[in-house]
């Protein structure tokens, strides 16, 4: 049996279920939630607003004040100004990439794309070195796999688990049930046969991706037989209430499902929020897209805080970079990488900080510069993975994360 046949009849068992590999570990870890705010969020219109500029420059949107007594946000943001107490924000983080698919991978997984290999990202990372709780998928994405979320060289074992869009009426997490008309000792005893299998290819055959094939194939079924998982994935469990205080929609709900996904284990959630690529009619766009991440923002941190997992629960609000400080022909905000603002909350992040600024125009770094490689070091150190450890690929050792360094006011 060649590869390709191998593959074929791997995936007709489980309807073509993947999963990461699965590593046993303490539950004495953290998890962490990350808000990615796809096509690179505007920091004049969010926390980073430029009152006194030129109107070109300063937007359409007046601003508000914070918990913070001399700290004022966008108008936008009047939930997250109220909560500022409860999480910190960096202005003055800076990209070195403007393309959005290098950026992405980039702020992902702290270390700069290259042409020789694609670096793996963070949860990728997190999933190797730790390992998953409970049956449950280490690493998992809402609602689909972004190009950010690629384990590169790590391999496909450690790609993330995809769920689906939880605000949708249809939600219904695809690898939770076996396909129709298996049942599950057919399954299991399919299994069997396949790792028989697996183990006569591997003797004429060897590539990672065939090695990762049985990995998926045993965590698929871990995953379909658990009923912890199905509780995790199950967002209807939730009160009516708490739903609508997340929102309604994809945002609100993929939030609200993060939540449940790391109160039950899962070490690494990514809810992707798409659509701050505002070039054209950037006010129009911003008015839509900001109260939405306003109240999910907002009401994950008091969720969080009210469970106590928020001292457990790193919580990052970022995307790939910021947006031109001036307004473009088409009433737009191009790509900028110069300087843009993230918010940070939870395992021990104080509330309440503005860490770094930017200058009068919010193009470039004032004081304190953050780079995406620091971003990095923060992550790995909060969840206890050395941040100097390498990797091989290619032949070569490869460091996780290159000139990193802790942003130590998160340490405090």
């Amino acid at each position: 049996m060649n590869r390709r046949a191998f593959l074929r009849t791997g995936g007709s068992i489980f309807g073509g279920l993947t999963l990461p590999r699965v590593l046993r570990a303490d539950r004495g870890q953290i998890n962490c939630i990350i808000f990615f705010q796809s096509g690179g969020a505007c920091q004049h219109d969010s926390f980073d607003p430029k009152p006194d500029a030129p109107s070109q420059i300063r937007g359409g949107f007046s601003t508000i004040p914070t918990a913070v007594p001399g700290v004022h946000f966008s108008e936008l943001l009047p939930r997250s100004a109220k909560a500022l107490g409860r999480y910190s924000v960096i202005r003055s983080v800076y990209s070195k990439e403007a393309i959005h698919e290098k950026a992405k991978q980039y702020i992902y997984s702290g270390a700069r794309p290259n042409n020789a290999f694609k670096h793996p990202v963070y949860g990728s990372v997190i999933a190797k070195e730790l390992g998953a709780i409970g049956g449950l998928p280490p690493f998992v994405v809402i609602p689909s796999k972004d190009i950010a979320a690629d384990a590169g060289f790590l391999g496909s074992a450690y790609d993330p688990f995809v769920t689906g869009d939880p605000g949708a009426k249809t939600f219904k997490v695809q690898d939770l049930a076996l396909p129709i008309g298996i049942k599950m000792d057919e399954a299991q005893s399919r299994a069997e046969l396949l790792k028989t299998l697996d183990d006569d290819l591997r003797q004429v055959e060897k590539s990672r991706l065939v090695e990762g094939m049985d990995y998926f194939q045993q965590k698929a079924l871990d995953l379909v037989t658990s009923p912890a998982a199905k509780k995790a994935f199950d967002i209807e469990a939730e009160p009516a209430a708490l739903r609508d205080s997340y929102g309604r929609n994809g945002a609100g709900q993929g939030a609200l499902l993060a939540r449940r996904l790391v109160e039950s284990g899962v070490r690494m959630v990514t809810v992707f929020h798409g659509g701050y690529d505002t070039h054209v009619k950037n006010d129009e766009g911003n008015k839509k897209l900001f109260p939405v991440f306003d109240q999910a923002f907002t009401a994950l941190l008091e969720d969080l805080e009210q469970r106590g997992l928020l001292d457990t629960t790193l919580v990052l609000a970022m995307g790939e970079f910021g947006r031109t400080p001036k307004i473009n022909h088409s009433a737009g905000r191009d790509h900028w990488p110069g300087v843009f603002s993230i918010a940070a909350a939870g395992a021990g992040i104080r509330g309440g900080q503005v860490i770094g600024s930017s200058d009068a125009n919010g193009s470039e770094p004032k004081d304190r510069p953050v780079s995406v490689e620091d971003i990095g070091a923060t992550v790995y150190k909060k969840f206890g993975i050395d941040y100097h450890k390498e990797y091989r690929t290619t032949g070569r050792p490869v460091r996780i994360n290159s000139d990193g360094h802790p942003i130590r006011e998160l340490f405090t």
